[in-house]
Protein backbone atom coordinates (compact mmCIF):
# COMPACT_ATOMS: atom_id res chain seq x y z
CA UNK A 1 0.00 0.00 0.00
CA UNK A 2 1.45 3.47 -1.03
CA UNK A 3 2.61 5.73 1.37
CA UNK A 4 0.05 8.58 2.45
CA UNK A 5 1.56 12.31 1.15
CA UNK A 6 2.77 13.86 5.10
CA UNK A 7 0.94 17.05 4.27
CA UNK A 8 -2.55 14.82 4.26
CA UNK A 9 -1.36 13.04 7.44
CA UNK A 10 -0.63 16.11 9.20
CA UNK A 11 -3.88 17.62 7.54
CA UNK A 12 -1.63 20.74 6.67
CA UNK A 13 -1.39 22.61 3.30
CA UNK A 14 1.91 22.00 1.50
CA UNK A 15 2.89 25.79 2.67
CA UNK A 16 2.44 25.72 6.24
CA UNK A 17 4.71 27.02 8.16
CA UNK A 18 6.70 25.36 11.57
CA UNK A 19 3.39 26.51 14.01
CA UNK A 20 0.83 25.50 11.89
CA UNK A 21 2.73 22.16 11.39
CA UNK A 22 3.93 21.88 15.44
CA UNK A 23 0.39 22.71 16.38
CA UNK A 24 -1.76 20.13 14.09
CA UNK A 25 1.13 17.39 15.13
CA UNK A 26 0.18 17.80 18.90
CA UNK A 27 -3.55 17.58 18.42
CA UNK A 28 -3.12 14.27 16.31
CA UNK A 29 -0.40 12.92 18.40
CA UNK A 30 -2.40 13.68 21.79
CA UNK A 31 -5.61 12.12 19.66
CA UNK A 32 -3.94 8.96 18.62
CA UNK A 33 -2.14 8.19 21.42
CA UNK A 34 -1.32 4.36 22.62
CA UNK A 35 -2.59 5.47 26.00
CA UNK A 36 -5.54 6.71 25.05
CA UNK A 37 -6.22 3.92 22.37
CA UNK A 38 -5.26 1.12 24.18
CA UNK A 39 -5.28 -1.98 21.90
CA UNK A 40 -6.48 -0.10 19.12
CA UNK A 41 -3.46 -1.31 16.28
CA UNK A 42 -5.34 1.30 14.18
CA UNK A 43 -4.88 3.78 16.49
CA UNK A 44 -1.41 2.88 16.77
CA UNK A 45 -0.42 2.80 13.22
CA UNK A 46 -1.87 6.26 12.58
CA UNK A 47 0.70 7.40 15.63
CA UNK A 48 3.38 6.20 14.05
CA UNK A 49 2.57 7.75 10.73
CA UNK A 50 2.25 11.57 12.34
CA UNK A 51 5.42 11.12 13.79
CA UNK A 52 7.20 10.26 10.75
CA UNK A 53 5.63 12.86 9.39
CA UNK A 54 6.13 16.17 11.34
CA UNK A 55 9.72 14.60 11.96
CA UNK A 56 10.63 14.55 8.16
CA UNK A 57 8.08 18.20 7.65
CA UNK A 58 9.71 20.30 10.77
CA UNK A 59 13.68 19.80 9.14
CA UNK A 60 14.16 22.35 6.68
CA UNK A 61 16.32 20.16 4.93
CA UNK A 62 14.54 16.90 4.71
CA UNK A 63 11.28 19.10 4.14
CA UNK A 64 12.65 20.49 1.14
CA UNK A 65 13.90 16.38 -0.23
CA UNK A 66 10.41 15.62 0.23
CA UNK A 67 8.70 18.19 -1.70
CA UNK A 68 11.28 17.56 -4.47
CA UNK A 69 11.41 13.84 -4.88
CA UNK A 70 8.32 13.03 -2.16
CA UNK A 71 9.17 9.17 -0.16
CA UNK A 72 11.49 8.49 -2.90
CA UNK A 73 14.06 10.90 -1.04
CA UNK A 74 14.45 8.32 1.73
CA UNK A 75 13.87 4.87 0.53
CA UNK A 76 17.14 3.58 0.83
CA UNK A 77 17.38 0.48 2.57
CA UNK A 78 15.13 -0.80 5.54
CA UNK A 79 14.61 -0.39 9.80
CA UNK A 80 17.69 -2.30 10.73
CA UNK A 81 19.52 -3.11 7.63
CA UNK A 82 21.90 -1.76 5.61
CA UNK A 83 22.67 -0.64 1.73
CA UNK A 84 24.82 1.42 -0.42
CA UNK A 85 24.37 4.96 -0.06
CA UNK A 86 23.28 6.80 -3.04
CA UNK A 87 26.51 9.16 -3.81
CA UNK A 88 25.90 12.30 -4.93
CA UNK A 89 22.71 12.16 -6.69
CA UNK A 90 21.63 13.60 -9.91
CA UNK A 91 25.63 15.22 -10.38
CA UNK A 92 27.05 11.98 -10.23
CA UNK A 93 24.45 10.81 -12.83
CA UNK A 94 25.51 13.47 -15.42
CA UNK A 95 28.86 13.67 -14.45
CA UNK A 96 29.61 9.76 -15.17
CA UNK A 97 27.50 10.00 -18.68
CA UNK A 98 29.25 12.88 -20.15
CA UNK A 99 32.41 12.25 -18.61
CA UNK A 100 32.44 8.73 -20.35
CA UNK A 101 31.47 10.22 -23.53
CA UNK A 102 33.96 13.11 -23.38
CA UNK A 103 36.53 11.30 -21.92
CA UNK A 104 36.98 13.73 -18.76
CA UNK A 105 34.75 14.34 -15.37
CA UNK A 106 35.47 12.14 -12.32
CA UNK A 107 36.20 8.90 -11.99
CA UNK A 108 35.71 6.28 -9.00
CA UNK A 109 39.09 4.88 -10.62
CA UNK A 110 42.51 5.71 -9.57
CA UNK A 111 45.28 4.60 -11.46
CA UNK A 112 46.32 1.17 -11.94
CA UNK A 113 43.27 -0.01 -12.07
CA UNK A 114 42.27 0.75 -8.12
CA UNK A 115 38.82 1.92 -7.67
CA UNK A 116 37.47 2.91 -5.04
CA UNK A 117 34.82 0.82 -2.45
CA UNK A 118 31.31 1.62 -2.51
CA UNK A 119 29.76 3.45 0.46
CA UNK A 120 27.33 1.54 3.11
CA UNK A 121 24.23 2.67 4.61
CA UNK A 122 23.21 0.94 7.94
CA UNK A 123 19.93 2.05 9.75
CA UNK A 124 19.81 2.06 13.57
CA UNK A 125 16.45 1.99 16.03
CA UNK A 126 17.33 3.41 19.28
CA UNK A 127 15.22 4.06 22.70
CA UNK A 128 14.56 7.68 23.58
CA UNK A 129 16.04 6.63 26.74
CA UNK A 130 19.21 5.78 24.97
CA UNK A 131 19.08 9.57 22.81
CA UNK A 132 18.79 10.94 26.58
CA UNK A 133 21.79 8.99 27.59
CA UNK A 134 24.16 8.74 25.07
CA UNK A 135 25.46 5.04 24.31
CA UNK A 136 28.28 3.19 22.70
CA UNK A 137 26.83 0.37 20.08
CA UNK A 138 28.45 -2.51 18.87
CA UNK A 139 27.18 -3.29 15.16
CA UNK A 140 27.92 -6.11 12.47
CA UNK A 141 28.21 -5.04 9.23
CA UNK A 142 28.34 -7.72 6.19
CA UNK A 143 31.08 -5.82 3.45
CA UNK A 144 34.14 -6.33 1.74
CA UNK A 145 37.40 -5.66 3.24
CA UNK A 146 40.54 -6.39 1.01
CA UNK A 147 42.20 -9.91 0.67
CA UNK A 148 44.82 -10.83 2.91
CA UNK A 149 46.07 -13.58 0.29
CA UNK A 150 47.20 -11.37 -2.96
CA UNK A 151 47.05 -7.80 -0.40
CA UNK A 152 44.35 -6.57 -2.49
CA UNK A 153 46.10 -6.95 -6.01
CA UNK A 154 43.58 -9.88 -7.19
CA UNK A 155 46.64 -11.83 -8.70
CA UNK A 156 47.76 -14.79 -7.60
CA UNK A 157 50.83 -14.00 -5.00
CA UNK A 158 53.89 -14.17 -6.60
CA UNK A 159 52.42 -12.81 -9.59
CA UNK A 160 50.53 -9.42 -10.84
CA UNK A 161 48.49 -7.37 -12.53
CA UNK A 162 50.39 -6.58 -16.31
CA UNK A 163 48.99 -3.71 -18.31
CA UNK A 164 46.71 -3.82 -20.58
CA UNK A 165 47.32 -4.17 -24.40
CA UNK A 166 44.28 -2.80 -25.65
CA UNK A 167 44.04 0.37 -24.19
CA UNK A 168 47.89 0.53 -22.86
CA UNK A 169 46.90 1.35 -18.96
CA UNK A 170 44.68 4.45 -19.78
CA UNK A 171 41.47 2.38 -19.38
CA UNK A 172 39.85 4.05 -22.76
CA UNK A 173 39.64 3.65 -26.42
CA UNK A 174 38.86 6.06 -28.75
CA UNK A 175 36.64 5.02 -31.57
CA UNK A 176 35.22 7.12 -34.99
CA UNK A 177 31.82 7.58 -35.92
CA UNK A 178 31.60 9.65 -38.79
CA UNK A 179 32.78 13.22 -38.16
CA UNK A 180 33.16 12.28 -34.38
CA UNK A 181 36.05 10.24 -32.52
CA UNK A 182 34.04 9.03 -29.44
CA UNK A 183 36.21 7.92 -26.06
CA UNK A 184 34.70 4.54 -24.50
CA UNK A 185 35.75 2.30 -21.41
CA UNK A 186 38.13 -0.32 -22.43
CA UNK A 187 36.46 -3.37 -23.26
CA UNK A 188 39.41 -5.60 -22.14
CA UNK A 189 39.90 -4.43 -19.09
CA UNK A 190 36.95 -2.39 -18.17
CA UNK A 191 38.20 0.78 -17.99
CA UNK A 192 41.22 -0.62 -15.08
CA UNK A 193 44.04 -0.49 -17.36
CA UNK A 194 45.29 -3.66 -15.91
CA UNK A 195 44.50 -6.98 -16.58
CA UNK A 196 45.08 -10.01 -14.48
CA UNK A 197 46.25 -13.25 -16.34
CA UNK A 198 46.17 -15.30 -13.29
CA UNK A 199 43.69 -14.31 -10.61
CA UNK A 200 43.99 -14.68 -7.07
CA UNK A 201 41.62 -18.10 -5.84
CA UNK A 202 40.52 -16.41 -2.87
CA UNK A 203 39.16 -13.58 -4.32
CA UNK A 204 38.64 -14.49 -7.53
CA UNK A 205 40.93 -11.46 -8.95
CA UNK A 206 38.57 -8.70 -7.02
CA UNK A 207 40.98 -7.52 -4.99
CA UNK A 208 38.46 -8.20 -1.81
CA UNK A 209 36.32 -10.66 0.00
CA UNK A 210 33.23 -10.64 2.17
CA UNK A 211 32.91 -10.84 5.60
CA UNK A 212 30.98 -9.46 8.59
CA UNK A 213 33.13 -6.99 10.58
CA UNK A 214 32.33 -5.64 14.43
CA UNK A 215 32.28 -1.88 14.83
CA UNK A 216 31.75 0.28 17.74
CA UNK A 217 29.45 3.71 16.68
CA UNK A 218 29.59 6.15 19.79
CA UNK A 219 25.78 7.96 19.99
CA UNK A 220 26.21 11.30 21.52
CA UNK A 221 23.37 12.27 24.22
CA UNK A 222 20.52 14.39 22.69
CA UNK A 223 20.53 12.64 19.24
CA UNK A 224 18.00 13.44 17.26
CA UNK A 225 15.30 10.70 14.56
CA UNK A 226 17.07 10.89 11.22
CA UNK A 227 20.54 12.27 11.87
CA UNK A 228 23.92 10.38 9.98
CA UNK A 229 26.82 9.42 11.49
CA UNK A 230 29.22 8.97 9.12
CA UNK A 231 32.13 6.18 9.57
CA UNK A 232 35.10 7.19 7.40
CA UNK A 233 37.07 4.30 5.57
CA UNK A 234 34.18 1.68 7.14
CA UNK A 235 32.67 1.13 3.90
CA UNK A 236 33.30 -1.43 1.47
CA UNK A 237 36.72 -2.16 0.07
CA UNK A 238 38.26 -0.92 -3.04
CA UNK A 239 38.62 -3.01 -5.90
CA UNK A 240 42.36 -4.58 -6.31
CA UNK A 241 43.80 -1.94 -3.52
CA UNK A 242 41.69 0.94 -4.18
CA UNK A 243 40.48 3.46 -0.79
CA UNK A 244 38.09 2.25 1.31
CA UNK A 245 34.52 3.34 0.97
CA UNK A 246 32.44 4.87 4.52
CA UNK A 247 29.72 3.74 6.34
CA UNK A 248 26.51 5.82 7.10
CA UNK A 249 24.25 5.36 10.36
CA UNK A 250 21.45 6.12 9.90
CA UNK A 251 19.29 7.00 13.72
CA UNK A 252 16.10 6.54 13.93
CA UNK A 253 14.42 7.19 17.14
CA UNK A 254 11.43 4.63 18.82
CA UNK A 255 8.22 6.21 19.72
CA UNK A 256 8.07 6.55 23.40
CA UNK A 257 4.94 4.95 25.75
CA UNK A 258 4.67 8.30 27.29
CA UNK A 259 6.80 11.15 26.05
CA UNK A 260 6.49 12.87 22.56
CA UNK A 261 9.28 14.83 21.24
CA UNK A 262 10.24 18.16 19.71
CA UNK A 263 13.15 19.15 19.36
CA UNK A 264 14.82 19.14 22.79
CA UNK A 265 11.75 19.73 24.64
CA UNK A 266 9.40 16.60 25.64
CA UNK A 267 5.71 16.20 26.30
CA UNK A 268 3.34 13.76 28.21
CA UNK A 269 -0.05 13.47 28.58
CA UNK A 270 -1.30 13.27 32.25
CA UNK A 271 -4.95 12.05 32.61
CA UNK A 272 -6.37 13.22 35.92
CA UNK A 273 -9.95 12.82 37.57
CA UNK A 274 -12.36 14.99 37.45
CA UNK A 275 -12.44 15.65 41.07
CA UNK A 276 -8.94 16.41 41.42
CA UNK A 277 -9.06 19.23 38.82
CA UNK A 278 -12.04 20.70 40.71
CA UNK A 279 -10.37 20.69 44.17
CA UNK A 280 -6.76 20.74 43.30
CA UNK A 281 -4.44 18.03 44.19
CA UNK A 282 -0.83 16.54 43.14
CA UNK A 283 1.21 13.70 41.45
CA UNK A 284 4.47 12.74 40.82
CA UNK A 285 6.23 12.26 37.03
CA UNK A 286 8.99 10.10 36.43
CA UNK A 287 11.76 11.75 34.18
CA UNK A 288 14.15 10.42 31.94
CA UNK A 289 17.15 10.95 34.26
CA UNK A 290 15.00 8.71 36.34
CA UNK A 291 14.46 11.08 39.27
CA UNK A 292 10.29 11.68 39.93
CA UNK A 293 9.22 15.36 39.91
CA UNK A 294 5.47 16.00 41.87
CA UNK A 295 3.41 18.31 39.68
CA UNK A 296 0.34 20.21 41.96
CA UNK A 297 -2.47 20.90 40.30
CA UNK A 298 -4.40 23.54 41.39
CA UNK A 299 -8.25 23.79 42.12
CA UNK A 300 -10.09 24.62 39.04
CA UNK A 301 -7.71 23.12 36.85
CA UNK A 302 -9.01 23.31 32.90
CA UNK A 303 -8.50 20.38 30.63
CA UNK A 304 -5.33 20.70 28.50
CA UNK A 305 -3.69 22.77 30.35
CA UNK A 306 -0.20 22.66 30.52
CA UNK A 307 2.74 22.68 33.09
CA UNK A 308 6.28 23.39 32.14
CA UNK A 309 9.22 21.46 33.97
CA UNK A 310 12.32 23.40 33.16
CA UNK A 311 15.38 21.59 32.31
CA UNK A 312 13.42 18.15 32.40
CA UNK A 313 13.79 17.45 28.35
CA UNK A 314 16.39 15.82 26.02
CA UNK A 315 19.83 17.21 26.16
CA UNK A 316 20.29 19.72 23.71
CA UNK A 317 23.29 18.06 21.30
CA UNK A 318 26.63 18.50 22.15
CA UNK A 319 25.64 21.18 24.39
CA UNK A 320 25.57 21.51 28.38
CA UNK A 321 21.87 23.13 28.06
CA UNK A 322 18.46 20.47 28.54
CA UNK A 323 15.33 21.26 27.10
CA UNK A 324 11.92 21.29 29.00
CA UNK A 325 9.14 19.01 29.70
CA UNK A 326 6.09 20.16 29.45
CA UNK A 327 2.66 18.25 31.29
CA UNK A 328 -0.73 18.51 29.61
CA UNK A 329 -3.52 17.86 32.23
CA UNK A 330 -6.36 15.24 30.19
CA UNK A 331 -9.47 15.33 32.30
CA UNK A 332 -11.04 11.81 32.53
CA UNK A 333 -14.97 11.64 32.82
CA UNK A 334 -16.04 9.01 35.08
CA UNK A 335 -17.86 5.93 34.34
CA UNK A 336 -19.38 2.85 35.74
CA UNK A 337 -20.74 5.10 38.10
CA UNK A 338 -22.66 3.45 41.25
CA UNK A 339 -26.14 4.46 41.96
CA UNK A 340 -24.81 6.82 45.04
CA UNK A 341 -22.14 8.22 42.78
CA UNK A 342 -24.82 9.09 40.81
CA UNK A 343 -27.29 10.45 43.01
CA UNK A 344 -24.04 12.71 44.21
CA UNK A 345 -23.09 13.94 40.77
CA UNK A 346 -27.11 14.65 40.36
CA UNK A 347 -27.27 16.74 43.51
CA UNK A 348 -24.38 18.38 42.80
CA UNK A 349 -25.76 19.69 39.01
CA UNK A 350 -28.73 21.36 40.73
CA UNK A 351 -26.56 23.38 43.46
CA UNK A 352 -24.49 24.35 40.28
CA UNK A 353 -24.26 27.92 39.40
CA UNK A 354 -22.93 30.17 36.58
CA UNK A 355 -20.08 30.78 38.88
CA UNK A 356 -19.34 26.96 38.70
CA UNK A 357 -19.01 26.62 34.99
CA UNK A 358 -18.22 30.20 33.66
CA UNK A 359 -16.84 28.79 30.18
CA UNK A 360 -19.86 27.29 29.26
CA UNK A 361 -22.33 29.15 31.06
CA UNK A 362 -20.91 32.23 28.41
CA UNK A 363 -20.42 30.27 25.55
CA UNK A 364 -24.60 29.38 25.75
CA UNK A 365 -25.02 32.61 26.67
CA UNK A 366 -23.50 34.09 23.68
CA UNK A 367 -25.33 31.69 21.68
CA UNK A 368 -28.42 32.78 22.68
CA UNK A 369 -27.60 36.12 21.86
CA UNK A 370 -26.71 35.53 18.42
CA UNK A 371 -29.64 33.67 17.30
CA UNK A 372 -31.51 36.35 19.33
CA UNK A 373 -29.95 38.50 16.23
CA UNK A 374 -30.62 36.85 13.72
CA UNK A 375 -34.41 36.53 14.42
CA UNK A 376 -35.05 40.46 14.95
Amino acid sequence: MAKADFYETLGVARGADQRELKSAFRKLAMECHPDKNPDNKEAERRFKEINEAYETLKDPQKRAAYDQFGHAAFEQGGPGGFGRNGGGGFSDIFEDIFGEMMGGGRSRRGGGGRERGADLRYNMEITIEEAFEGKTAQIRVPTSVQCDECSGTGAKPGTAPTTCGTCHGSGRVRASQGFFSVERTCPTCHGRGEVISDPCSKCSGQGRVTEERSLSVNIPAGIEDGTRIRLSGEGEAGMRGGPTGDLYIFLSVKPHEFFQRDGADLYCNVPISMTTAALGGQFDVVTLDGAKTRVKVPEGTQNGRQFRLRSKGMPVLRSSQMGDLYIQISIETPQNLTKRQRELLEEFEELSSQENNPESSGFFSRMRHFFDTLSE
